[in-house]
């Protein structure tokens, strides 16, 4: 059946007209009169009986609203558009309402109920050639965020093909925009800006303000990569100017997300602080995970920049919480990339401010990158998983952090300590967690930084833990430690060679259990015989 009104009585009309007025404003810019005419034609449809004309409306008004980040009334909206046209068995008008609806939890990052919902509009009878162009284009996109980058490519291509083929330069423009975020993701930055100025030139020639912004902001994503800032900022900006002018809450967070990074990087660090603050607010109270992820990252390495380390901590944490919030499966590609993306920042944090705390001590700095790469080869020796070993990595960068509380008299004292002095350098591993009390992670790091001088027979610190009641990691990161520190030079004395830092540690092997220093053992044989093939002693 047509979407048309099927009566031409003046109600039919006026119904009519206001949709295509409505329509207008809203390619205009004009957000807040073109809901008004859409509720008003909604209205006049209703009252007139023209079905039709009223899910048409109803859809039109949903696609806006959630434009608009009101994602409720999008959602009765949309799913009132589609009651009626399967009530009246109109399948084009149906496949419309399933495919809005689907460009919603697609925008949820809700990716499972998202192609089940475009599938389900391609099924339905009397799906125009137009709309099947616009979903093959968003399965591209779900592909895409899925990491299926030749998937998401070949979408794409027949999205824009279908689009030529119906002579729709407006639905061009959107696929060119598409192909441009692929090649972006493939690294292919010419041709992604080539595309992105295709798509705005047509977006602009039809009057499509959306569009235009994100091919904008789009392409100063691409800028911002190759570090021409000062063009990224200004096509940022305008983006930023124009979803203003539509009230388009959802886009508006990426554009002060690159605006913020554009200032970390040139250096004006208070102004990024500012976007960036911008960017997380908006994308919460707009509910859109990944943006806040994203946003939050950043503002991370603008809190690492500013020495913030705890700060950025917490908003690390947090973007790892929220891509967990995204409804998709946990095999996909992308999202684990980009978590895997997000880890690395959380260890290049760790790292820096782990050798910030050793920068003032010429004798102990590199420690905790060796105790990391020590304690890696032991973790694996052990057979322990990927994520246990990035806990190991991370505790190894922070094992030390309650060091900064100790004096440095006492931290880096030539002579032996005395035991009021000894009590105090007992006290680094309390204050570490203490430090980072305000701090959560996605890894239980804080028992490694307590708990790491322990001993397997009670003799440790702080809190004299025995056996098993010492955590694996923390055991693991002690018994790498003891080796480091007996292997380099320390203010109070010189370097062991590594056979006889390991026969020593043969001897006080009660420290540990005897699975872990066997995988120390185990693990230190093949290091020192890829460098020197020093001998060991025997195991007892």
């Amino acid at each position: 059946m047509s979407a048309a009104p099927r009566t031409p009585d003046t109600g039919a009309v006026t119904a009519a007209e206001r949709l295509h007025e409505a329509r207008g404003l809203e390619r205009a810019g004009d957000g807040d009169r073109a809901l008004e005419t859409y509720f008003d034609a909604i209205a006049e449809a209703r009252a007139s009986g023209l079905w039709a004309v009223q899910a048409e409306a109803l859809r039109r008004y949903a696609i806006l609203c959630h434009q608009r980040g009101n994602a409720a009334e999008a959602a009765d909206a949309c799913g009132e558009s589609l009651a009626i046209a399967t009530r009246h068995g109109d399948g084009a008008l149906a496949a419309e309402a399933l495919n809005a609806r689907a460009a919603f939890a697609l925008d949820r990052g809700d990716l499972d109920t998202a192609r089940d919902l475009f599938q389900s509009a391609l099924r339905e009878r009397g799906a125009s050639a137009e709309l099947h162009a616009r979903i093959e284009g968003n399965l591209g996109i779900i592909a895409n965020v899925e990491g299926d980058f030749e998937g998401a490519l070949e979408h794409y291509r027949r999205s824009l093909g279908a689009y030529q083929a119906a002579g729709d330069p407006h639905g061009c423009a959107r696929a060119l925009n598409n192909l441009g975020m692929i090649t972006a993701d493939r690294g292919e930055l010419a041709d992604a800006e080539r595309y992105f100025d295709q798509s705005r030139a047509l977006a602009e020639t039809h009057g499509d303000l959306r569009l235009q912004g994100l091919s904008l902001l789009n392409h100063a994503e691409v800028l911002v990569i190759r570090q021409q800032y000062d063009h990224a900022r200004t096509r940022a900006e305008n983006a930023l100017a124009i979803f203003d002018r539509l009230g388009a809450q959802l886009d508006k967070p990426d554009a002060y997300r690159v605006i913020g990074t554009v200032y970390r990087e040139t250096g004006r660090l208070a102004l990024a602080e500012a976007r960036l603050t911008r960017a997380i607010d908006l994308a919460a109270r707009t509910e859109s995970p990944l943006s806040e992820a994203e946003a939050s990252r950043e503002m991370a390495l603008l809190y690492q920049a500013m020495g913030r380390n705890q700060d950025a901590l917490r908003l690390l944490n947090s973007a790892h919480g929220l891509f967990g919030r995204l409804n998709a499966r946990g095999d996909l590609v992308d999202v684990s990339r980009k978590v895997a993306q997000l880890e690395d920042t959380f260890l290049r944090v760790v790292r820096e401010w782990g050798q910030s705390i050793e920068s003032a001590d010429s004798y102990t700095f590199g420690h905790c990158e060796r105790v990391a790469g020590y304690a890696e080869r032991v973790a694996r020796a052990l057979g322990m998983t990927e994520n246990q070993i990035t806990t190991i990595r991370l505790g190894a960068y922070l094992h030390d952090v309650g060091k900064i509380k100790v004096p440095h008299e006492v931290l880096n004292k030539p002579a032996r300590l005395t035991p009021e002095e000894f009590e105090i350098i007992k006290m680094h591993p309390i204050w570490g967690v203490e430090l980072l009390e305000a701090v959560e992670f996605p890894w239980d790091i804080k028992p490694i930084i307590r708990w790491h001088h322990e001993k397997y027979d009670g003799t440790g610190y702080p809190d004299r833990l025995r056996g098993d009641e010492i955590p694996l990691s923390a055991m693991i990161i002690g018994i790498v430690d003891v080796y480091d520190a007996l292997t380099t030079t320390r203010s109070y004395r010189g370097a062991m060679e590594p056979a006889v830092a390991l026969a020593e540690m043969h001897r006080m092997r009660a420290a540990w259990r005897d699975d872990v220093f066997d995988a120390f053992r185990r693990a230190m044989a093949d290091h020192l015989t890829a460098e020197e093939s020093q001998p060991l002693p025997s195991a007892a």
